[in-house]
């Protein structure tokens, strides 16, 4: 085991057994390089390592403190991985997103409220106006999506699955633009599902949340496996 595992390995440890929390500042540099058994550079090796996993957070003047740990933040680093997977896999990352926010569509109907509603219903507000324009601003447009799906994710009451679902949106944003801009009426057929799903939503309906998503995000799914050369964004 190397030093910087070592490191690695004893800040979890430390975690795990409660000598150490969330938002904790860490003991002195002296100190935490004695309790582990590495040196003093040896120790920032590993910290910056932990750092990078979105596991501790340097702050100069100030000493080392553990994040929150929310689960966003550590599997931020999977979206590097993902975003080096060649196009090949694009279809396989649309199935798991669909998988995801199908489950995602379905714990929202039980669990949304008044104010998640709301903000749904404003982002499909939003593209409706975007929609009537004479000249469609389809990077907007896109925004209104994503913030659409955004709020059903975060509603779904599962910070895990929503933190998935945002780590998959990079490998999922070209393929949805480009089938906006090369597909005739497109965009208003996807505003009419984005409907469909939050009347689901509303009207407190799992099941057919999930089966509304389900059929939404297949429509995108079947668009990327006839197109395995999209375009670069």
């Amino acid at each position: 085991m190397s030093r910087t595992d070592q490191v690695v390995d004893g800040i979890k440890s430390m975690l795990l057994d409660g000598r150490l929390s969330p938002g904790d500042r860490l003991p002195i540099e002296k100190d935490l390089a004695i309790d582990l058994g590495v040196s003093r550079g040896s120790l920032r090796e590993g910290l910056r390592a932990l750092a990078t996993l979105g596991i501790v957070d340097s702050r100069q003047g100030d000493g080392t403190y553990i994040t929150s740990l929310d689960p966003g933040l550590l599997l931020a680093p999977l979206s590097f991985v993902v975003d080096l997977q060649g196009d090949d896999d694009a279809s396989s990352f649309h199935g798991v997103r669909r998988v995801l926010e199908t489950e995602a569509a379905g714990l929202a109907a039980l669990r949304m409220d008044a104010t998640m509603l709301a903000r749904a219903r404003g982002a499909l507000d939003e593209a409706a106006r975007l929609l009537a324009a004479d000249e469609i601003d389809h990077d907007l447009l896109l925004e209104t999506d994503i913030a659409f799906h955004r709020v059903i994710a975060t509603s779904s009451g599962n910070p895990v699955l929503g933190a998935l679902i945002e780590t998959l949106a990079s490998r999922t944003v070209r393929a949805r633009l480009w089938r906006g801009l090369t597909q005739e009426g497109v965009e208003h057929r996807t505003h009419s599902e984005h409907e469909t799903i939050l009347a689901a939503l509303v009207a407190g309906d799992p099941e057919r949340a999930r089966l509304r998503m389900a059929n939404h995000l297949l429509e995108v799914e079947d668009f990327v496996s006839t197109h395995p050369d999209l375009p670069a964004p």
